[in-house]
């Protein structure tokens, strides 16, 4: 019997994260869009995790990004909500709003509807910030031939390393 409800995958990973950022002393917070908690629900698996994860937003509609992470409505209607300058508006959002010294946000299309040629279902987009670092850093990935499950998996494998320290 598994110790998880969650793939082994990201099981380990989780767990790595808690470990690694426990012994770093650093917290940490998520601004999660199309994962919808996915990457919270992997970090409070791990036992110990309360000393990591400070909180974490589930930021699905671009109201809530707005009200939430304070993401400027004009970034939205520019570049849309999957787009790298709506997560790096995220990520500093929620690390403002929060006492962590690490945020990741992760906003994207899952499908199987939504997408575009610009922008095709699979398309996720990812933001760090550090509150020692002025800038973010940011990533773009398209995980193609993924279901809707297939695309949130791989997107939260993906935050789960951006964890890292």
């Amino acid at each position: 019997m598994s110790e998880s409800i969650l793939p082994e995958q990201v099981f380990k990973l989780a767990k790595r994260v808690v470990e690694e950022n426990t012994k770093a002393g650093r917290k940490i917070v998520l601004a999660e869009s199309c994962t919808g908690g996915l990457v919270a629900a992997a970090i409070t698996e791990i036992a110990g995790s309360s000393a990591v994860l400070d909180r974490s937003f589930v930021t699905y509609s671009n109201e809530a990004k707005q009200v939430d992470l304070g993401v400027p409505s004009d970034i939205i209607e520019a570049f849309g909500a999957v787009s790298i300058a709506t997560a790096f508006a995220m990520a500093k959002g929620a690390l403002d709003r929060s006492n962590a010294d690490v945020a990741v946000a992760i906003s994207g299309i899952a499908g199987p509807g939504g997408g575009s040629d610009l922008k095709p279902v699979g398309t996720v987009v990812f933001a760090r910030a550090i509150r020692s670092e002025e800038e973010p850093m940011a990533d773009e990935r398209l995980f193609e031939g993924e279901n809707r499950a297939g695309v949130r998996r791989q997107a939260t494998l993906v935050a789960l390393e951006l964890l890292l320290p």
